[in-house]
């Protein structure tokens, strides 16, 4: 870290900077302010430690001068008692922190550890927001077909707004990921992302989870709480499931949504929340709603934006897409992936949707060698979707059929434990290799 130590007495700023920079900090001395503004453009400190009373340009003025170069660099005064009341008032102007003369070097040494705390948090805090931003920017969503476009149209048409979102799609179709992309690459990105899974909360605490309750409300509120509407105040609110909110307390959320003011439990003053809703469901609220289990103006009200996330089924020419970009997170290396894989996987069904995908990649992805994926470290259940090794249906079989059944599954399941090494194979089956090929042939395994 570069500190300038600024004062018009000669030992203390020799003193000071001597300890400094046997402390490991890269110091530079001036003996009044106007040296060190002609420099600061050339060598940006981090640090500037400054007496308040110099000839030349008080603290408080070369304070402000420094602030307006540049708002990251800290500013610690040295200062006279009978000074201490402008050193307060320079605080308010962006100082650190002051220290009364005479100081040991010591108490500026500790000082010096605070600020390099606090640089560490502010640092690191910027590089998350900077992560944040990358991870959830309009590509992270994965995919080029037509479906995956029509998302990323919508998407960007609503980022900006504060237009209320319903999303809909089956389980892992990337609901929430969606909702990360569309609030941090919205106004309200600095503010909180609360989110909220309607499925986990029971009835008697989803009210007091939502909005909030004082101390007293019922049994067990021994003090106050906030909601997750207050959690949320300037920011966004993510309701998961959120069909399976209470019928009963449907009117209150619909309430809270209208009116942006919430009460909490116990209370009757209103509170005013300023949220943007992102909703979602699995389920088709419009039925829902005709069967008379979800409040039609809540519907409504939550339809004001509806985005339809299709099913990987629905889109498996995203597969291959989607493969080498979870293949990238799961490895530092670059994964080859045989052709093979990309056919076999585009057959199966994926009920688990981009989810099951991702998982199954990390599998592959650790079973792989050399770096290369191939279809033999494939599951036999999915490349042999035939196959389901607990359950043989026996009705309307002769017995020949049945042993040919039981036959060609066991071959399969040892083909898969021997990676597909046929060798390996006729040995776990204890037959001579030449049959093993000649029932492969016959059974069409291969």
């Amino acid at each position: 870290m570069k500190i300038y130590v600024v004062d018009d007495e000669r030992i203390i700023r020799v003193s000071l900077s001597d300890e400094l920079r046997d402390a490991g900090f890269e110091v530079y001395e001036f003996a009044n302010a106007g040296a060190a503004l002609m420099q600061i453009n050339n060598i940006v400190p981090d640090i500037v430690i400054t007496d308040l009373k110099m000839p030349d340009i008080n603290g408080i003025e070369f304070l402000k001068k420094i602030k307006k170069i540049n708002t990251n660099i800290y500013v610690i005064l040295m200062t006279a008692y009978s000074t201490v009341s402008t050193a307060v008032e320079a605080m308010k102007l962006g100082a650190y922190d002051y220290v009364e003369k005479p100081f040991e070097n010591e108490k500026i040494l500790l000082v010096i550890e605070r600020i390099i705390e606090l640089k560490k948090i502010k640092d690191e805090n910027k590089e998350l927001k900077i992560k944040l931003k990358q991870d959830y920017d309009f590509s992270s969503y994965v995919g080029n077909s037509n479906k995956v476009n029509e998302i990323f149209n919508l998407v960007k048409i609503v980022a900006q707004k504060s237009t209320s979102v319903l999303l809909v799609g089956e389980t892992g179709t990337g609901k929430e990921l969606l909702t990360n992309i569309i609030h941090y690459n919205s106004s309200r990105s600095k503010k909180p992302l609360i989110k909220v899974s309607c499925a986990i909360l029971s009835r008697e605490i989803f009210e007091s989870e939502l909005f909030g309750h004082v101390k007293g409300a019922f049994t067990g509120a021994l003090s106050d709480k906030i909601g997750r509407f207050e959690m949320a105040n300037g920011g966004t609110l993510y309701l998961d499931d959120i069909d399976d909110v209470p019928l009963d307390l449907q009117v209150k959320l619909l309430r809270a949504l209208e009116e942006r003011e919430i009460e909490k439990v116990g209370s009757n003053k209103p509170v005013k929340v300023d949220i943007r809703l992102i909703a979602s469901t699995k389920k088709d609220l419009r039925k829902m709603v005709d069967e008379g289990n979800f409040r039609e103006d809540l519907f409504y009200r939550l339809n004001v934006f509806p985005i339809k996330l299709p099913a990987l089924r629905e889109r498996k020419d995203d597969i291959k897409k989607l493969i080498r970009h979870f293949a990238s997170i799961f490895s530092d290396n670059l994964i080859q992936i045989d052709n093979k894989v990309f056919d076999i996987l585009k057959k199966h069904p994926f009920q688990g949707n981009v989810r099951e995908l991702r998982n199954l990649t990390e599998r592959l992805v650790l079973l792989s060698t050399n770096n290369k994926i191939e279809e033999n470290i494939i599951p036999y259940e999915i490349r042999y979707p035939e196959f389901n090794s607990s359950y043989f249906s026996f009705d309307n079989k002769t017995l020949v059929d049945i042993l040919e059944e039981v036959e060609k599954n066991a071959i399969m399941s040892a083909l898969d434990k021997a990676n597909g090494n046929k060798a390996k194979t006729a040995e776990l089956l204890g037959l001579p290799a030449s049959t093993l090929k000649s029932k492969i042939s016959k059974l069409g395994i291969l």
